[in-house]
């Protein structure tokens, strides 16, 4: 620490990952010049998943056991003074039908707010977790992460990703097809059956990567990480070092000495995490068979994941660290998605500007107490308001809803995209109500904050109807505690678009329990020969 700098000039983050496997912690300190320290990193495994594949329910005894060590993760990382707590859950609560249950237990248990990421989302995560500590220069990399209960793929360079792929393929899942209840060794055929599904889960998956050049390739995850443990000790009689490669031939070997042996016995062997030896021949199918497959005569081995990734993504999102690139992974992700649509991107980008002024101006006057965050959903939710067009324009909002929750966009967790699409599904017709599923699915908190986003979107989107950029600026001005004034600045003949703002009068007044009026500041000139029945003038009070 410099003379300069105190503890208060510091900023202390801990990530928790909650894996089908196990839990892992991180907690870093952020320097004001941008460098880190970290403070503390512990794994404990839960078996979260276990049990839980065959019906997608997550056991009792699993999310008791995944809530205790949550509890004791977030008060280890609290003794630490930390400001924020950043969690994220993957596959085994991604795919459970009692998830909200689980969420809702580890927010009032542990005090954690869990975000449920997607599958590309994990792969995304886990691509910065490995990259960005490892010195690829201009080779590309494929990089493997075999998960408990799920497989990530991805082809990238050291700075961005070429290719991202989730597969529902995991050491615990594997193992629950195959291996459940097996104490004896392994046969040959049996391993031959995992081998055949996982070639049959990965047919297409294998056709698409044939397709890249590929340098070398890099596996990450407890799975991998203990199969190069074995190997170490077992081919080269040394434990395993950092960084260290793992040969197809020693993993093959590893394969034969694990299966030969029954369960008891698998968790004596010299390197092997006992409590993996049920499930770790499972976990090597899925490697071996991915060697076989794209002919890989090794992988390097390293100890960085999506743990990891979580504090790179919280440094970029934060101004911590040069940008990897000029567009940020959720903006790109938006913009993608947008344009993969053919949307109509200068009417997205000028509906995207008046909303943030509305939102802005709402809180300055006080008609709403949200922050950033809500404020880049609701940004992101603008541009997107109209791709559902894209399939038909009757009913579109719904098109874009369903857009926006199935296109899996980067960078955003479940909760996320859940307000962007909800926000853009009502932002015209009908308020939300909780007798509609898609509303009636989020929490309070969440349901409060759709219903004042999808008037700002309502208002925005009607301040640019006819899609031609006339309304230079809008923003709201508290009159006194009953009345708020929304001025509207055009330069040209803009009466579609008050006409079209008046319709939504009724739900601004529903939602703030404000009374509007609209002000249009603009050169007689180009206003309308009347505004709710006001001729030539520009003002226009809406009752």
């Amino acid at each position: 620490m410099t003379p300069q700098q105190t503890i208060s000039d510091m900023h202390t983050v801990a990530f928790v990952d909650i894996g089908t496997n196990s839990i892992r912690l991180l907690v870093v300190r952020i320097h004001p010049n941008h460098s880190y320290t970290i403070l503390t990193q512990l794994k404990q495994m839960v078996r979260l998943g276990e049990g839980e594949f065959a019906e997608q329910l997550l056991q009792p005894a699993a999310i008791d056991r995944a809530v205790l060590v949550s509890q004791q993760f977030a008060a280890l990382a609290r003794t630490y003074g930390v400001d924020d707590i950043i969690a994220v859950a993957t596959a085994a609560a991604r795919e459970a039908v009692n998830q909200r249950a689980f969420i809702r237990r580890l927010r009032q248990e542990a005090e954690l707010d869990v975000r449920v990421v997607s599958g590309l989302e994990e792969a995304r995560l886990t691509y910065l977790g490995v990259a960005s500590g490892i010195h690829l220069d201009t080779k590309q990399a494929l990089f493997i992460d075999i998960g408990g209960g799920s497989t990530e793929i991805i082809i990238g360079t050291q700075h961005e990703y070429r290719y991202l792929n989730s597969l529902k393929l995991g050491a615990i899942r594997l193992a629950a097809s195959f291996l459940t209840e097996m104490l004896g060794p392994v046969s040959p055929d049996t391993y031959a059956q995992m081998q055949r599904q996982v070639l049959h889960n990965m047919v297409h998956t294998f056709r698409e990567l044939r397709a890249y050049h590929l340098d070398l390739a890099i596996g990450s995850s407890g799975t991998i990480e203990n199969l190069a443990d074995v190997a170490a000790r077992l081919c080269l009689n040394r434990p395993r070092e950092r960084d260290d490669m793992l040969p197809h031939a020693h993993l093959q070997q590893v394969i034969s000495t694990l299966s030969a042996l029954p369960l008891a016995e698998r968790r004596e062997v010299p390197g092997l995490n006992p409590a993996r030896a049920d499930i770790i021949i499972a976990g090597a199918a899925i490697l071996d068979t991915l060697m076989q497959e794209l002919s890989m005569q090794e992988i390097r081995i390293t100890d960085r994941g999506l743990r990891d990734g979580l504090l790179v993504d919280y440094l970029l999102k934060n101004g911590h660290t040069p940008l990897l690139e000029d567009m940020s992974v959720r903006r790109r992700s938006v913009l993608q998605l947008g344009r993969a649509c053919h949307f109509h991107e200068d009417h997205a980008h000028t509906t995207a500007r008046l909303a943030l002024a509305l939102f802005d101006s709402a809180r300055q006057a006080k008609l709403h107490r949200l922050g950033a965050w809500e404020r880049e959903l609701l940004e992101y939710a603008a541009l997107l308001h109209h791709i559902g067009s894209f399939l038909t324009y009757n009913n579109y909002q719904a098109h874009t809803y369903y857009l926006i929750r199935n296109a899996e966009l980067l960078g955003f967790d479940q909760t996320e995209v859940a307000i962007i699409a909800t926000t853009a599904l009502y932002h015209r017709k009908t308020l939300p109500r909780k007798k509609h599923p898609e509303f009636a699915a989020l929490n309070k908190r969440t349901r409060h904050i759709v219903r004042i986003l999808c008037v700002l979107l309502r208002l925005a989107e009607n301040l640019d109807r006819s899609q031609t950029s006339r309304v230079q600026h809008a923003f709201f001005d508290a009159a006194d505690e009953s009345r708020v004034v929304l001025s509207v600045h055009a330069e040209q003949d803009c009466h579609i678009e008050i006409w079209g703002v008046q319709q939504h009068v009724a739900d601004f007044e529903k939602i703030f329990y404000r009374h509007l009026e609209i002000n249009v500041v603009a050169p007689v000139a180009v206003l309308a020969p009347a505004y709710n029945g006001q001729s030539h003038t520009a003002l226009v009070s809406t009752p």
